[in-house]
Parts: structure tokens; C-alpha cells; sequence
């Protein structure tokens, strides 16, 4: 996989950004994380739940890549209900990456 595989056209302006700054992490590693959840959800985060995807871009990817692998812990203001559900969504999927 390259990048993205789902079309922004049904989605509003800010959706859209988002996606888009999902797949342009600045590591590929993130990229694909962040990226593939935005795929698959970023049409059902509703507006408090992408404020606070929008807020985990903010991060660093390295920081960012530490806490969603465990290898340090994550600050409380980034454990959020949004970050965890990337987490469990990377974990279900790390055996697909290709």
C-alpha cells in the first residue's frame, strides 16, 4: 500500500484535511498508522472525537510511534478515547501490513 485508498469527495473540509494530514506524516511508519485509521474512520469520528485526532497529529511521530508501540508511557493528555482506539486499531491490523 501506498497511501490512501478512500476517496475525500463525500467527505466536509476539515475531514478532508485531516485525511490528507494523515498520509503526509513526514514517516512512513506513521503514515501508514495514522493513515489507515483515517481510512477506515475518519467519516465516523464525530467533531469532539476529530478535535482530538486533530490534536494527536500535533504530536511528534516519534513520540507519537513510542506510545502506540508501548515502549514509553503515554502522557494523559494524548490517552485519550481516540488514541486508544487507533492502538486497537493498529493491533488488529499490524498482521496485514504489507
Amino acid at each position: 500500500m501506498t497511501g490512501t485508498t478512500r476517496s475525500s469527495s463525500d467527505l466536509d473540509p476539515r475531514r478532508r484535511k485531516a485525511l490528507f494530514r494523515s498520509w503526509h506524516r513526514g514517516t512512513r511508519e506513521m503514515d501508514l498508522v495514522l493513515g489507515r485509521f483515517a481510512d477506515a474512520e475518519i467519516d465516523r469520528l464525530d467533531d469532539e472525537e476529530l478535535a482530538i485526532f486533530e490534536h494527536l497529529m500535533e504530536a511528534p511521530d516519534r513520540d507519537l510511534f513510542s506510545w502506540l508501540t508501548g515502549s514509553i508511557e503515554t502522557p494523559g493528555n494524548y490517552d485519550t478515547v481516540v488514541f486508544r482506539r487507533i492502538k486497537a486499531y493498529y493491533e488488529l491490523n499490524e498482521g496485514t501490513a504489507s
